[in-house]
């Protein structure tokens, strides 16, 4: 049994920890000399010493570790692990049988009772995301509970604990069978390409599986669509899929171009009849409003952060200005899928954020729908944060 190290919480912030907050954070610490080494199984007590919880000590950008469990008698264990990993799969039944979606989002952090860790399901093969160096203490333990749990045809691993969070860039074959790669996965019936041994990044972004699928199904039929910071043009495919009359896809990244492309023939889209353009966004903003090109749909997903040579963009801060370009760039009766993942702010502030676009550009809008995380990304009501996704179809109004 690993020792367990006494972490003292703060009065005013036992009951949050108590209601089932589950991220161990900086302030509501009383002793935090006692955390010296990542990995180590602490017992959050009281200042009376009460129970509280236990979970382990593990840096990452959000806090210091997690709280795994509030049974006294529960150990940090390869059976904890087990369980909790197998209650996930029970929870993800549906998408094991579906035949048209084979990527999908098996063990959701937090949201399944392990924070800092995350495991991604592709076609057979599985992507282990360890967050911090804690939870990889508990890499054996885990990987074990895996193999017992699902049949796989080869494991992958993605280490993003180097330093603010990024991706070290070492061991990702784990065990099983190598896949070969390009790796075809489909969602919800769409083809897309993926490789799980090529850095943080495996080539689609698993969350917004509905939001592609409701493009497709219902908005992009008929419509001259551009797609901003498109990473690997996914949304492109799936509109152009959807019947739109031409996509045009903009990311900084070179390798976008040659990415995006292989999208396309994936699902024998003719890419040429595309345009897929690698340049700043903010700079190409700047250009299609001097052409005065306009759109019947933008797709508006930027990082959380970012920063070319010219642009410092935080979305916190510059989502509403950037909103304001895209308004210039879309037709009237046009629709602007404004989209974020930073979890610094929630819904409402989201829409704030809309109103203070349309504002500075004297037009009116209607809200058409919200999207959130699907239902394989699992959150928990005490963690609100883990909620991170924000979607809002917007309908630009003529006049």
């Amino acid at each position: 049994m690993n020792k367990e190290i006494q972490v003292m919480i703060k009065s005013k912030f036992v009951k949050k920890f108590k209601q089932g907050y589950p991220l161990l954070f900086q302030d509501s610490i009383a002793n935090p000399h006692v955390l010296q080494k990542e990995g180590e199984v602490i017992r959050l007590i009281d200042e009376q010493r009460n129970f509280i919880g236990k979970g382990y000590f593990g840096k990452q950008n959000k806090g210091f570790g997690w709280v795994l469990t509030t049974n006294e008698n529960e150990q940090l264990d390869q059976a904890l692990f087990e369980r909790k990993l197998s209650l996930a799969v029970k929870k993800r039944k549906k998408f094991f049988d579906d035949k048209d979606t084979t990527a999908f989002r098996l063990f959701n952090g937090e949201g399944d009772g392990i924070g800092g860790l995350t495991i991604d399901h592709f076609e057979g093969y599985y992507v282990i995301t360890w967050y911090s160096e804690g939870i990889y203490k508990f890499k054996e333990e885990i990987l074990k509970s895996v193999s017992n749990v699902v049949d796989y045809k080869g494991i992958y691993q993605k280490k993003r604990f180097a330093g603010k969070g990024q991706y070290i860039e070492e061991d990702d074959f784990v065990m099983g069978e190598q896949a070969e790669f390009p790796l075809i996965v489909k969602e919800n019936g769409i083809k897309f390409a993926t490789y799980l041994n090529d850095g943080a990044m495996v080539g689609v972004f698993l969350d917004q599986r509905e939001v592609r699928k409701r493009i497709r199904d219902y908005y992009a039929n008929g419509k001259s669509v551009l797609n901003t910071f498109s990473y690997t043009g996914a949304f492109s495919v799936a509109a152009a899929l959807g019947g739109a009359t031409k996509t045009t896809s903009v990311d900084v990244a070179k390798r976008s171009l040659s990415k995006t492309i292989e999208q396309f023939s994936v699902n024998e889209i003719d890419y040429e009849s595309q345009q897929i353009i690698v340049e700043d966004v903010f700079q190409y903003y700047k250009y299609a409003g001097k052409k005065h090109h306009k759109f019947d749909m933008v797709i508006l997903d930027p990082p959380s952060f970012a920063r070319t040579k010219k642009t410092t963009f935080s979305a916190a801060k510059d989502y509403p200005k950037l909103l304001a370009q895209s308004i210039d760039l879309t037709n009237d009766n046009g629709v602007i899928v404004a989209s974020t993942n930073c979890s610094a702010f929630d819904m409402k502030k989201f829409k704030a954020f809309i109103q203070q676009a349309f504002k500075s550009r004297n037009k009116k809008y209607s809200i058409l729908e919200e999207y959130s995380l699907p239902e394989d990304f699992r959150t928990i009501p005490q963690y609100k944060e883990g909620d991170y996704l924000k979607v809002v179809f917007i309908k630009v109004q003529k006049g």
